[in-house]
């Protein structure tokens, strides 16, 4: 059995650096790039040795006053933060690959045929799309799972104007739903397969992100239509991170810009 926990506590500590929490840098020769276990320790009024028993999975069942304040040291936001408390008490969620997809919001894409609409699950897999969003992405390699498409088609280095911030983004948002769905044999399949094809995704992985898009938008250069802007929509029916979820329109303020 694995140590989901104490990966996320050390990738964390890694990335924490002393500014962020206020304590004094000093000439220390440190052998990690961020905090010390004995300085995350007392930041979270824990023992030394309780904190490296977390880290090193021999303690698995810490309180979630603990956790709150491990969250706080490493500035976790909410989606981190509830990822977090998920890694130390899993619900095993062990839903299938495939969310369903509820036939009006399929007639609701037909029916804004001038907007890009697609829906996607905790895999990224494209459960639905409109003939416009098929237009926009539905031409690259593996179009039928978003994730795969942006690590795995070089292609997707020059349609993705802002590639690497995109690429963060979804692998936060696969790191949260594999938090929630630990048992989803299908999304562990994909972590394997992403990490194995793609170094990318494998630095990216190990950073060990959680968080929601902040970015409302999303710049393209299509290989037909030229460099364009779609701004992001979330579906009224939007769900955690993982089951169906959003889709994109035409930003107003945006004009595609032809070759």
């Amino acid at each position: 059995m694995g140590n989901p926990l104490g990966e996320f506590l050390r990738a964390r500590r890694h990335l924490t650096t002393i500014e962020q929490v206020g304590l004094p840098r000093v000439d220390d020769h440190r052998r990690t790039p961020g905090l010390r276990r004995d300085e995350v320790a007392v930041l979270a009024s824990l023992s030394a040795d309780y904190y490296t028993r977390l880290e090193q999975g021999r303690e698995r069942s810490p309180s979630a006053q603990v956790l709150n304040a491990l969250a706080q040291v490493f500035q976790l936001g909410p989606e981190a933060t509830e990822y977090l408390h998920e890694l130390a008490h899993p619900r095993g969620c062990k839903r299938g690959p495939i969310d369903h997809v509820n036939p009006t919001v399929a007639q609701l894409g037909k029916d804004l045929d001038h907007l890009v609409v697609f829906t996607t699950n905790r895999c990224m897999d494209v459960a639905y799309r409109n003939s416009l969003a098929d237009a926009l992405h539905g031409w690259l390699k593996h179009s039928d799972n978003l994730i795969k498409m942006h690590f795995l088609d070089p292609a997707a280095r020059e349609f993705y104007l802002d590639w690497e911030s995109e690429a963060l983004f979804r692998v936060a948002h696969v790191r949260a739903a594999a938090g929630m769905a630990s048992g989803d044999r299908h999304l562990l399949a994909l972590v394997d397969e992403l990490s194995v094809e793609s170094a990318d995704f494998r630095r990216i992985w190990d950073r060990h992100d959680v968080r929601a898009r902040t970015n409302e938008s999303i710049r393209y250069r299509h290989p037909e239509v030229g460099e364009l802007t779609l701004s992001m929509r979330p579906s009224p029916s939007t769900a955690p991170p993982g089951r169906i979820s959003w889709s994109a329109a035409p930003s107003p303020a945006a004009r595609p810009n032809g070759p």
